[in-house]
This record gives C-alpha cells, sequence and structure tokens, in this order.
C-alpha cells in the first residue's frame, strides 16, 4: 500500500470523490490507477496478496483482469474488488477527518 503524510478530508469532500477511468495491472501486484479528475497513481497490494479475501489475487492471470466495476470500484470480480474512494484517498495521501459526532 502507498503510506504518505495525510491531510484531512471532511464528509462533504468524500461524498463527492471521483471515480477512476482507468485501471492498469503492473508487475509486482501493483495497479496503476487513473481518476476522472486527472489524479493518477499506483497502488501496490503486494503485502495484500497473500492474506484473506485478497489471496487468490496471488494468481497473476487473475490479478491482470482488474478492471472498473459497474458500481466504479476497482474489481476482479463480484466478490472480490477495491473501494475506489480509499483508493484515492491513498493515492493522494489525505485520510478522511473523524465524523464530527463520533
Amino acid at each position: 500500500m502507498v503510506v504518505a503524510l495525510a491531510a484531512r478530508v471532511s464528509l462533504e469532500d468524500y461524498s463527492a470523490m471521483v471515480r477512476p477511468i482507468k485501471v492498469e495491472p503492473l508487475s509486482g501486484y501493483r495497479l496503476r490507477v487513473r481518476y476522472a479528475d486527472g489524479v493518477e497513481g499506483i497502488l501496490d497490494l503486494s503485502d495484500q496478496v497473500d492474506h484473506g479475501v485478497f489471496a487468490p489475487l496471488r494468481d497473476e492471470a487473475f490479478f491482470r483482469k482488474v478492471q472498473i466495476g459497474d458500481r466504479g470500484q476497482i474489481a476482479w470480480s463480484d466478490d472480490l474488488d477495491i473501494c475506489p474512494d480509499s483508493v484515492y484517498l491513498e493515492i493522494t495521501g489525505k485520510i478522511l477527518a473523524p465524523a464530527k459526532n463520533a
């Protein structure tokens, strides 16, 4: 996963997140993701592919089948996807601010 110092994002900003327009599998279990607003970055999943729900991604042929799902998610199947908002926040180095009533 991408690691960066983060700026806070309000819930209002979060609800208006842009969607990915392109996802490309790269070597080393990484993805290049481009968003509608021009943000582009690389998501490293190499430390995740051996664990839990991400274990099927260890099969490189399956990993390379990544696509943009019908709801804008980064998906390999109906059962395995990644939230595009989380990836956007990670690529940009932002984090979601805690809810005011939390």
